[in-house]
């Protein structure tokens, strides 16, 4: 039996997982972790059991972990195993913990979390429907979501030629947050043109 292909975004992260925080991309990524952070723990209430979905090298469970200090666990879920052993190996925080897994199957009971954040993945989960979902089901009611992806009315185009199944305007995003079960969005434009943040409540 042939073994499955890996997903093609996922295979991509595997390889950069070592030098993504590396050069100038790294600089970049490392700004939008920490105003992603910021935005996060300016949401609302003092949360002590923190996840973060897509977390890559986990830059922006960091950044919250050092404005947290009275958070008890801090979980980053990632795809990509060699993204996951970085962020292992680069946190110090013994609060921090991080496992393989996907948006659209958070492995993690109901109102498991009192804070949800996800910076710069959101475009790349397989079902964005399913995953808002998912992270919905993991809040404790009242709690908040904070999503930073590409969204904006520059990516337009993108919907309707290569990308037409991505959410990447706050019209297209929208619904999709109610439908989860998701009010009162708040929108931030984070960085440059392109990246927005959306504070939504559960």
């Amino acid at each position: 039996m042939k073994a499955r292909p890996p997903d093609r975004d996922v295979g991509a992260f595997e390889v950069r997982a070592t030098t993504y925080e590396d050069g100038w991309k790294g600089r970049m990524h490392g700004d939008i972790a920490a105003r992603t952070a910021e935005l996060a723990v300016s949401a609302g209430g003092r949360p002590t059991r923190v996840l973060d979905v897509g977390c890559g090298t986990g830059l922006v469970l960091r950044q919250v972990a050092a404005r947290l200090p009275r958070a008890e666990v801090l979980v980053g879920i990632d795809p990509a195993p060699t993204m996951v052993e970085v962020a292992r190996r680069t946190g110090t925080d013994a609060r921090l913990r991080f496992e393989c897994g996907v948006a659209e199957h958070l492995p993690f009971e109901d109102a498991s979390f009192d804070l949800v954040v996800s910076a710069t993945s959101f475009d790349h989960w397989k079902d964005q429907r399913a995953g808002l979902a998912e992270c919905a089901r993991v809040l404790a009611p009242g709690a908040p979501l904070v999503l930073t992806d590409l969204i904006s009315l520059w990516l337009f185009p993108t919907t309707v030629l290569g990308h037409r199944d991505r959410a990447r305007t706050r019209r297209r995003v929208r619904p999709l947050l109610r439908e989860a079960g998701f009010s009162a969005a708040r929108w931030h434009r984070l960085y440059a043109l392109l990246l927005t943040s959306v504070v939504a409540t559960r």
